[in-house]
């Protein structure tokens, strides 16, 4: 599963262009998922120093990316050669998203409870439905 995640408000409090305190559970939660096997992407509005700044924070803390403000290389293949300009993801982490950002431990829950179990994956690939 690819997870895209905003920097600013998501991450880390919103206080562009500086760096907010961090947002609890954010940085473990991140990590986790990462060891998990999910796919991250930086997906901010950032550019130029300022990303450079929050790529810096995020490795500084244990984050690493699959990815920044782009596709991942084999999501290029699926739109047919080209990059298009939305990074594609199985879930977006935002903190402007309807609602607003859930807690940090509510969202890992909730990413835990899309997951389909193994007979449902065999299901998908094959192309059956039940």
């Amino acid at each position: 599963m690819v997870i895209a995640v905003d920097f600013d408000g998501t991450i880390v409090k919103d206080r562009y262009p500086l760096i907010g305190e961090p947002v609890p559970g954010a940085t473990e939660t991140l990590k986790k998922l990462r060891k998990e096997g999910y796919q991250i992407i930086l997906w901010t509005c950032r550019t130029g120093k300022h990303l450079a700044e929050a790529v810096k924070y995020c490795a500084e803390n244990g984050i690493r990316f699959d990815a920044i403000n782009q596709n991942l290389r084999y999501r290029t293949v699926y739109y047919k050669g080209s990059d298009p300009r939305k990074v594609g993801a199985d879930l977006y982490i935002d903190d402007r998203g309807i609602g607003g950002l859930p807690d940090w431990e509510d969202i890992y829950e909730l990413i835990h409870k899309r997951l389909p179990d193994s007979q449902d994956m065999i299901d998908l690939e094959w192309g059956f439905k039940r």
